[in-house]
Parts: C-alpha cells; sequence; structure tokens
C-alpha cells in the first residue's frame, strides 16, 4: 500500500498510533520498535517495521529525542581556515571516514568550521545548546580554545590527533592519531639508506603536535643535523616552496628532504625543478600522509609514508560511539600504524 502524499497536510500525515493499530501492538511497543529500543520479539519487530513502511510514517524527532534522550547529530569540528579545509585532500578523506561511519551507526554529520574568534563563540554556543550528542574535532592547535570549550559543554569528545602541547599528559583526553614520530623515523631512515648525507626537514606548523611529533622522528635518526636544514612550513603547497626555495639559498648542497605532507613536497619539487635539480638523482624527497591525489599525480611520483586517514576517520566515530553507550569508560586513545610507500621520488 503506498504511502501518503507529500504535499499531504501535516494533519493527514500517520501518527505512531496509526502505526501500532496497523502492526497490532501497543503504541509503546510501536515506539520502543520506532526509536531503536531494545525488548521486543523480533515477529513483532517485523510487523512494526511493516506498518511504518506501509504508511509512509516519519518517526517524531523532537519525540523521539525524548525518547532516547540522543539527537542523532555528531558535530565534526575543524580549526582550520576554509581555504585549506577545501583545497587539502587530507580533510576530505578524514570527513568521508567519519560520514561512511556516521552513516552505519544511523547519525547526521553537522559540520563545524572554526576560523576566528566569532566561530570559536558561534560553535560554543551551538554546544551549549545540546543540539549534539558527541564531538568530533581534529586540526586543532596547542593554544587552542576549543577543548576547554568542550570540557565546559561536558560534551563526549573524540580527537582526531594528539591535542594538547608536546610533553602534556594525554590519559583521559580520547583520540586517534598516526605513528607520526615512527612514520618520520621511517621516512629520515630510509633516505639515509639511500647514502644521502644533506637530510633536510620541511616541518609543518610548530602549534600542531603532529608536526612536533614528525620534528622529533626527524632528530631521533639525525640528532647532529645542522639546524639549517630544519625550516618550518604550513602544511600547503605554497609554504612547502618557499621552504625549498630558502633551503637551497641556505644549504645549496642539499641532497634529500623530508616534507611533513605531501602537499609541501609537491611545492618542494616544483621550485626543485626549476632551480634544475634533478629528483631523485640530485635531491631525494619523502612526503607524508600517502594523499593519492597528490604523490601519484606529481612528477616523478612520490615516495611517502602512509597514514589510513580514512580508517582514523572511522575509528574516531566507533570511539565516539562507544562511549556514548558505556558513559565514558571506553579506550581513550588509538595509534595507528604508518609505513613507507616507495615511488619514483627517492
Amino acid at each position: 500500500m503506498p504511502g501518503p502524499s507529500p504535499d499531504a497536510p501535516l494533519h493527514a500525515r500517520p501518527t505512531l498510533e496509526a502505526v501500532a493499530a496497523r502492526a497490532g501492538v501497543s503504541r509503546a511497543t510501536a515506539s520502543r520498535v520506532v526509536n531503536g529500543g531494545a525488548g521486543v520479539r523480533q515477529p513483532l519487530v517485523d510487523q512494526v517495521r511493516k506498518a511504518v513502511e506501509e504508511l509512509g510514517y516519519v518517526p517524531n524527532h523532537a519525540a523521539r529525542t525524548l525518547v532516547t534522550r540522543r539527537n542523532g547529530a555528531v558535530a565534526v569540528i575543524i580549526d582550520e581556515p576554509e581555504a585549506r579545509i577545501f583545497s587539502d585532500p587530507f580533510f576530505s578523506q578524514h570527513i568521508r571516514g567519519i560520514s561512511r561511519e556516521l552513516n552505519a551507526h544511523d547519525a547526521q554529520l553537522v559540520l563545524l568550521l572554526v576560523e576566528g574568534r566569532g566561530d570559536f563563540e558561534r560553535v560554543s554556543r551551538y554546544l551549549g545548546g545540546g543540539h549534539v550528542d558527541g564531538v568530533l574535532a581534529f586540526s586543532l592547535h596547542t593554544d587552542d580554545e576549543l577543548p576547554a570549550a568542550i570540557r565546559r559543554f561536558r560534551v563526549p569528545v573524540v580527537y582526531g590527533g594528539r591535542p594538547g602541547r608536546r610533553g602534556a599528559p594525554t590519559e583521559a583526553v580520547p583520540f586517534v592519531d598516526c605513528d607520526n614520530r615512527g612514520g618520520a623515523r621511517e621516512a629520515v631512515r630510509h633516505l639515509a639508506g639511500l647514502g644521502r648525507r644533506s637530510i633536510a626537514h620541511i616541518a609543518g606548523p610548530r602549534d600542531q603536535t603532529s608536526a612536533l611529533d614528525r620534528i622529533d622522528g626527524y632528530a631521533d635518526i639525525l640528532p647532529d643535523a645542522d639546524p639549517a636544514l630544519l625550516i618550518d612550513g604550513d602544511f600547503t603547497v605554497e609554504g612547502g616552496a618557499r621552504a625549498m626555495a630558502e633551503l637551497l639559498e641556505r644549504r645549496p648542497d642539499v641532497d634529500a628532504v623530508f616534507a611533513a605532507n605531501d602537499l609541501m613536497a609537491s611545492g618542494a619539487l616544483r621550485v626543485l625543478r626549476e632551480r634544475g635539480r634533478r629528483v631523485p638523482q640530485d635531491v631525494a624527497l619523502v612526503g607524508f600522509d600517502d594523499m593519492e591525489s597528490v604523490a601519484e599525480a606529481t612528477d616523478p611520483p612520490l615516495t611517502t609514508i602512509r597514514q589510513d586517514v580514512v580508517g582514523m576517520g572511522r575509528l574516531m566515530v566507533r570511539l565516539l560511539m562507544e562511549r556514548l553507550e558505556d558513559g565514558g569508560t571506553g579506550p581513550e586513545s588509538v595509534i595507528t600504524p604508518t609505513r613507507l610507500v616507495r615511488r619514483a621520488s627517492a
């Protein structure tokens, strides 16, 4: 039997009572099935679901929230400028993983961007209003106010990337991150194994723990490296290009570069080609992330450290859902492995 016309007046739409009558069950039983409650025998569940489909019943979200104490929505907060979010494939991959896993849990993704003070105040008001069941936050900076706001409003949260300052305790802070330091060690060890002697590092912003951890990994392998071989970047193509140009001025003998992400590596590669340096013959180059849209599109294709960004997004959702179900006693953090992906640049 077809459901009601979408143009029918609101009062004509089927009610939960109508579903219960069609299924031959009580209203309470119909409500438990519709709102995902437990304790209903499978034959009755099937009857109610059949009645919902036949009548075209759409649950009332406000009523469902009262029953389940859930909004069915999760905020994804990214503390980066909008221009970077929509130009860096890292963010699209991360959001893809989060979206897939939220869909599997029948939850809605609410994307919130924090670029300035006004955005922070708006997001804080939204969190304080109780509109979402939990928060997934990533790309935080060491002076970020967002974690304090999340704690103040007691919103369940999982972070993407280790939050806080280097060396700060993380026992009570749930997060998902990759082995940034170990991946950096593998990149530099690979370059050293090629016989390179002047190995530079284009670092990410030092107000992010991923960049700090990758600097530490570089230093683990080259503790006595010339400080001139370590230069700051900003995780963008142009930032990598600027850093590479400065490196060539500082140390014209540089014969290898480890860039803290693939976008900076692609910018460095562009400058090396402009300056007549062959890759990998004159300068070997390794990135980080393994964003295939970047790493496989460069000429030559980029050797890089792979982190499973999509999988990390899915893990963040799973940890959050566990915390929502068990009241916050689930796993606090997960560190995922990295691996070297060899292509032609090193």
